[in-house]
């Protein structure tokens, strides 16, 4: 009886295992990749530009809760699409104004002077051409 029990044991820990390993390796991505599209479908604005799932690529014109309307090869064709059948955001509005500061920053930050840089006296920095001359001579020498 002891061994039917240790087998049904290790069984029922081999399927919690599997399970595990099932769940980490393929539902848990999923569902990270799920929200991080739901998260960019409802950030679109108009004007970013976007791939529809089809590879069509256009400007986003309006937005309503379900829907997008995309304008194509410079705004004469204007097509509809459900806000799922949006792959990805090629170029953001958001993303622009968010560069443009990042920008900003790194122009204050390259203005200020940099203190982190230690600073060696002339004396110790560089050799006269004299003994830069003897040094060579003395290779040369051997």
């Amino acid at each position: 009886m002891n061994t039917a029990n240790s087998n049904g044991l290790y069984t029922f820990g081999m399927l919690a295992v599997m399970f595990a390993l099932l769940y980490f390796l393929m539902i848990r991505p999923q569902r990270k990749k799920e929200k991080a599209d739901q998260e960019m479908r409802a950030s679109l604005r108009v004007g970013d530009e976007v791939i529809t799932i089809g590879g069509i690529v256009g400007k986003v014109e309006k937005i309503t809760d379900k829907t997008v309307v995309i304008s194509t090869t410079a705004g004469k064709n204007k097509i509809e699409f459900l806000k799922s059948s949006v792959a990805t955001v090629t170029k953001s509005t958001q993303t622009n104004a968010a560069a443009a500061k990042e920008v900003a920053k790194a122009e204050k930050e390259e203005s200020k002077p940099n203190r982190d840089k230690k600073v060696t006296p002339k004396k110790l920095g560089k050799k006269s051409e004299a003994e830069n001359d003897t040094t060579a001579d003395a290779e040369n020498a051997e």
